[in-house]
């Protein structure tokens, strides 16, 4: 493992960089499912309720890795974890291969699970480290095409490949696990650890500091879940990710089951939701980082989400809704959710950031725990909603949990407005944890 002991150049930056989100990509590739749920429930014979239980216990096991992760990673280094974990877990896709029975796929995910939440838990940490916060917006959205951009991935491949594998579900474990294997191997050639002296610093820019935490004292995770903007944080994302999260999840089976598509078309009408999503992270996170500014980016996305997912809600159970209809709703709502996210990643991790530097795999970590335990919640009643009030009602569900996103938005740090004139430079002096704090 390399490991640099100075702050590396704009190309070399990149480059790491690149390799981060080529991490995250491998990482949530191979745990994608959701375009063959449909054939797989039919293959092994078992409800959509049962499948929810499975993947729920399975989960379980991957949220408390993940926060077991994010601390290793800031105590052990980012690339020692993720490395040898990516290969891991294409290990794991082609054990899927094998699984006959729901007490199978029930220990393949779960092994899966585990590998994956660690190696995840490094990987958002890493993305900071190489990214000054004049430029972290856009570097999170890049981060965030590995986890959109691998549904995109699946749904794209699953759509293609499906019908030359006469539909048969093993088919898309066996590709995964093949891409994710070589993409491992150049993964490891090509990435870098900051040392632990540099991670602890805050960057504006590659040549200005604004802080770094004072060595005399180590880092007390205490002393970053007693600031009241990470509660706010965490609470707001876990609500906001139930829409994501029953997108990743059940998205091809909610258009299969509520306007009759095949698995590959439903496959292509979310392809349409990723697509626009990944432009807009991109898109938003250079604007963000050009204004410097978060908030108003996150609540001005996540309120058009809202209303777009309640407009979906209402056209299921219309007569003759056409497939480009669908996909355009699924494309907009998935631009606006875009639109909020990068920005938001950055936020937490500048606010995360102030109270203490150290403790970014920390924060993460718990970051990644909440997207599990969300997810087994939605795995868990999403069955039972959709059995009594239909996709729309869960839908709604959804669009109420979003909103719940706003007022928790109001105890962010950061500027809801941009600064009349720049700041200049400024010393860099040493911070100690809890002592520096952004504008509010």
């Amino acid at each position: 493992m390399r490991e640099l002991n100075e702050y590396p150049t704009a190309g070399q930056r990149m480059r790491i960089l690149s390799m981060a989100v080529l991490a995250v990509l491998i990482a949530s590739y191979e745990g994608q499912i959701a375009p063959v749920v449909p054939l797989l429930l039919e293959d092994l014979h078992i409800s959509l309720s049962t499948y929810g239980t499975v993947s729920a216990t399975a989960l379980v096991a991957g949220a408390i890795a993940s926060a077991v992760g994010g601390r290793l990673t800031d105590t052990l280094g980012r690339v020692r974890l993720i490395v040898p974990l990516l290969m891991l877990t294409a290990v794991c896709c082609f054990l899927m291969t094998t699984v006959h029975s729901a007490g199978q796929l029930l220990a393949v995910r779960a092994v899966l699970s585990v590998v994956d939440g660690m190696a995840m838990a490094g990987t958002a940490p890493l993305v900071r480290d190489f990214s000054p916060r004049m430029g972290r917006a856009q570097a999170f959205g890049f981060w965030t095409w590995g986890p959109v951009g691998a549904s995109f991935l699946a749904a794209t491949v699953a759509s293609l490949t499906l019908p030359l594998f006469d539909d048969s579900w093993r088919s898309q474990f066996v590709i995964m696990g093949a891409v994710s294997l070589v993409l491992s191997v150049v993964i490891a050639f090509n990435i870098a650890d900051l040392s632990p002296e540099l991670r602890a610093r805050i960057l504006q820019t590659e040549q200005q500091a604004v802080g770094r935490a004072d060595h005399t004292t180590p880092p007390r995770v205490r002393d970053l879940f007693a600031q009241r903007a990470v509660w706010a944080h965490v609470v707001a994302i876990s609500c906001w990710l139930v829409l994501y999260i029953t997108l990743t999840l059940y998205g091809q089976t909610m258009l299969a089951d509520s306007f009759g598509l095949e698995a590959a078309t439903a496959s292509q009408v979310m392809s349409a939701f990723w697509v626009l999503n990944i432009l807009t992270l991109i898109v938003a996170g250079r604007v963000s980082d050009r204004l410097q500014l978060r908030k108003p980016l996150c609540l001005a996305g996540t309120v058009a989400a809202a209303l777009l997912t309640a407009y979906l809600a209402s056209l299921i159970g219309r007569d003759s809704v056409s497939h480009l209809h669908i996909a355009v709703t699924g494309a907009l709502i998935g631009g606006a959710m875009g639109c909020a996210y990068g920005p938001w990643m950055a936020n937490y991790s500048e606010n995360a950031e102030d109270v203490d530097p150290r403790l970014q795999g920390t924060a993460w970590g718990v970051f990644t725990f909440l997207t599990k335990a969300m997810a087994v919640v939605v795995l868990v009643v999403v069955p039972h909603v959709v059995e009594s009030h239909g996709w729309h009602g869960w839908l709604f569900v959804a669009v109420g949990c979003m909103a719940l996103f706003v007022p928790a938005s109001l105890l962010f740090r950061g500027p809801w407005r941009r600064p009349k004139t720049a700041p200049g430079p400024s010393p860099q002096p040493d911070v100690a944890p809890s002592a520096h704090r952004t504008q509010r």
